[in-house]
This record gives structure tokens, C-alpha cells and sequence, in this order.
């Protein structure tokens, strides 16, 4: 008999922030007694919930469990920094560009997923604090950064891709600081409150879906024609499975030594106190350099905060200590001082780690992995949009639908092999290290 067993269960490094703006959750329903489903989902992230809401669009009679082993909102889902961005945005990339012909397809798939949880956002009543589609900025601090947008402005030119550059004294109007010194204007992202969309969307596919947290599976077990799925106090038993747990995948065995374990790190203010800062109230700015320092500022629920994020670091155990996110912190505080001057003395209420999956040639780690095993995991730093992809595809692929999406995604090559450790980590670390030295102040 074929079974998976989990090494490891998740661990969520620090608060998420996002998710503690947000009224606090009613209790958890946990699996607690054995069931029965046509498809279980592990994982209630992008990938898993997109792909719940996937399946009941192609088959509404179709009886769907998900499971998650925390609270929804509280993983990686909740943690990143909520651009859901439709044009190309590979971090290996000096300007996130790729192969012309390659960033125009995967332009396309991404479009695909926005429009998907566009919908999925109006039919469970999300507003603009959730998803917000006002596109999004590339800063630039420095000449290098400068050169980074123009170049990466020619490259979307050619893609006939609507874009505005910006000067110096246009991001200050924006932003409120002079630290930038241009900026690239693209209107396609959508910007996100990542906990309540997550939430949100959880909540609207729970009406049709049996939806279980704090229920993490610890063992799949092939069980005649079918799987059963076990977690610490009950089992489902489902025809077809999808791991939408991203690198937690590897846990269970698959893909093993194909995956890389990065985590980001955020922090983020305690409310701004009124009129402290100029410029719009609500923006967001991703880096020039890949490797740079993220900005978001926000308003609404919550109050009007700015959000940092900031720093790569490589972790195969899949965890990171209480320390390395203080010591991430301390960078931001760094680089929130260097843009914010004119807001001394504010101080960070959160700060949190999230772990995103990459592989080493840039692939995810997607299709059949056994008999009615399929995965969607792997988003290589785009999970709000790819996760959203990969799940629409996993649901397809799970009901024998063919489309762009599935066709795409089985035309990519598989996850290429890592090299052996310690050369896998010691590599991966000195070339995190060294990207981030190079971005300097962007």
C-alpha cells in the first residue's frame, strides 16, 4: 500500500499581520469524526481555495473537503504582500523580465487568475479594501534602479503593455517621500488585503464545501481505488486528492530535493497618526531591483499603516527562528527610517515571516504525482496569481478538463533536481546575500 507520511507540520513564524487588522475568527470547525468526499484539498491557501471554487463551477454537485492545519488566514496565504500581479515578475530577473515570447504567455495565465478571483471577489461581496485593481509602481532609488525601470519599460513596450514611467517629483506626490527617484507605472495588479481576501473567499466557498482548520493531514494512504487522509483525530476518504500546501509538499515525500525553501519577512506600523504623511493614501511599490524593499501603504480597516517587506532567506528545514525575524526586522526599521524621515518615531505593532516554494529553474511543481495525486504547489515568488493558476488548473486536470491553463502548465518542464547538501544551502545563501547586498537602497 502506498502511503505519505508528514515529516514536519507547518509552523507560521510571528504574527500575521494582516490577518490581526481583521475581526478574530469564530471557532475553528476541526475534523473530528471520519468522512467521505469526491476531492480533498490540503491546503487553504490560494491554490487550494481557487481550486475548491474551480471544481464546484465544472461539476456544482461535486462534494469537495478541505483541510488546513491552521486557521485560515494565519499561513503564507496571509503573509505575503498582496500584489497580484498580472505581468512578468521573475525575481532571478535584474528587471523581472524574461523570454519575450514566454512572459507574454504566462501575462496571459496570469490575466486568467485575476479575472477568476475578480469574480470570485464580487460574488462573495469583497470590496476595495480586499481587492483593489489600481495597478502598482516599480521604485527606483538609485541610477542602477533607474536603468532597471527603463529597461524593463523597453521590454513591456514591446510587448505593446500599457505602462507610464515616473519622475522624481511624481513619486513624492504619490508617496508622500522623496526617497525615489522614478518610478514605473503598470495598471494591470490588483493590490490586495491578502488575509481578507483569503478569508473571504474561504468563507464564500465554505457554503458549498466542507471546509476543516486546525486539521493537519499527516498521513495520504492509497485505500482501494481511492485515498484516506489522516489527520490527529480523524481521516477523510476521497477519490482524488490535490496538495495545494505549496513546500510543504515535500513533507509528505514529493518532489524531494526539487524544491527551495525562501522565506520573506514583513513588518508592519502601528496607525499613522493623521496627516504625518503626504501623498496618497493608499499605494504600493515593489522594487526595481527583484532582490529590494517592498512598500505598501494602507488605509482602512486597521487604520493607515505602511507595510515593509524585506529580505530572503534560504531555509530547507522549512522553518526559521524568532531571532532571524527579529534580525529582519531590524533591516526594516533600517529602510522604513531611509524612506520615512518625516515619520521618526513610529513604530512596528507586527512582524512575520511567510514561506513561498521556488524551484531552481523557475518551473512549478505541477500535474498527476500518482494515481489521483495532483499538485499544485510551487508558485517561484507569485503566489497570489500562479497560486491562484495552479489551483484552477489541479481542479481541471482532477475532472479531465483541457484548457490554456491545463495545457500550459503540462507543457512546462518538471522541477529540476538541487544539488546536494550542505552545497545546495551554502549556495542558495551566498547567492540570497549577495543579490541583496547588490539592490543596495532600493
Amino acid at each position: 500500500m502506498t502511503t505519505y507520511r508528514a515529516r514536519r507540520l507547518p509552523r507560521q513564524p510571528g504574527p500575521a499581520g494582516w490577518n490581526r487588522l481583521l475581526a478574530p475568527p469564530g471557532p475553528a470547525r476541526v475534523l473530528e469524526a471520519d468522512a467521505t468526499a469526491d476531492v480533498a484539498i490540503i491546503g487553504a491557501g490560494f491554490a487550494g481555495l481557487s481550486a475548491a471554487r474551480r471544481l464546484l463551477q465544472l461539476d456544482p454537485g461535486l462534494k469537495v473537503a478541505l483541510l488546513e492545519a491552521g486557521r485560515v488566514g494565519e499561513g503564507p496565504a496571509g503573509r505575503n504582500s498582496g500584489f497580484m500581479i498580472d505581468l512578468p515578475h521573475d525575481l532571478a530577473s535584474d528587471s523581472y523580465a524574461g523570454a519575450q515570447g514566454n512572459d507574454a504567455l504566462q501575462t496571459r495565465l496570469n490575466r486568467a487568475a485575476i479575472a477568476f478571483a475578480q469574480k470570485a471577489a464580487a460574488d462573495y461581496g469583497l470590496g476595495r479594501d480586499s481587492f483593489d485593481p489600481c495597478g502598482k509602481i516599480n521604485a527606483a532609488a538609485t541610477p542602477v534602479g533607474d536603468r532597471h525601470n527603463r529597461d524593463y519599460a523597453a521590454h513591456l513596450a514591446r510587448m505593446d503593455e500599457a505602462h507610464r514611467l515616473l519622475d522624481a517629483a511624481e513619486m513624492e506626490a504619490l508617496t508622500g517621500t522623496p526617497y525615489y527617484t522614478s518610478g514605473l507605472f503598470t495598471p494591470g495588479t490588483v493590490m490586495l488585503q491578502p488575509a481578507a481576501y483569503i478569508r473571504g473567499l474561504a468563507d464564500g466557498i465554505s457554503r458549498a464545501v466542507d471546509l476543516y482548520e486546525e486539521s493537519p493531514v499527516v498521513e495520504i494512504a492509497r485505500e482501494g481505488d481511492g485515498w484516506r487522509l489522516k489527520t490527529q483525530r480523524a481521516s477523510i476518504r476521497a477519490d482524488k486528492v490535490i496538495l495545494a500546501n505549496n513546500g510543504h509538499a515535500e513533507s509528505f515525500g514529493f518532489f524531494a530535493r526539487r524544491l527551495m525553501h525562501v522565506f520573506t519577512y514583513a513588518s508592519m506600523t502601528a496607525p499613522l497618526a493623521g496627516g504625518a504623511l503626504g501623498g496618497a493614501t493608499t499605494w504600493g511599490v515593489t522594487p526595481a531591483d527583484p532582490m529590494g524593499t517592498t512598500v505598501r501603504r494602507i488605509a482602512g480597516t486597521g487604520g493607515g499603516r505602511i507595510v515593509v517587506r524585506s529580505r530572503f532567506t534560504f531555509n530547507a528545514s522549512m522553518e526559521v527562528s524568532d531571532a532571524t525575524v527579529a534580525a529582519a526586522g531590524r533591516l526594516h526599521d533600517r529602510k522604513f527610517a531611509e524612506r520615512f524621515q518625516m515619520l521618526a518615531g513610529t513604530g512596528m505593532e507586527y512582524r512575520w515571516a511567510g514561506h513561498l516554494c521556488l524551484s531552481w529553474n523557475g518551473v512549478p511543481a505541477h500535474g498527476e504525482v500518482d494515481d489521483g495525486v495532483f499538485s499544485a504547489i510551487c508558485q517561484n515568488g507569485l503566489g497570489t496569481s500562479k497560486g491562484t493558476l495552479a489551483g484552477m488548473s489541479a481542479a481541471e486536470m482532477v475532472l479531465g478538463q483541457e484548457s490554456e491553463v491545463t495545457r500550459a502548465f503540462a507543457a512546462m518542464d518538471a522541477p529540476k533536481r538541487l544539488p546536494p547538501e550542505p552545497l545546495a544551502s551554502i549556495g542558495a545563501k551566498a547567492t540570497l546575500t549577495w543579490k541583496e547586498w547588490r539592490a543596495g537602497r532600493e
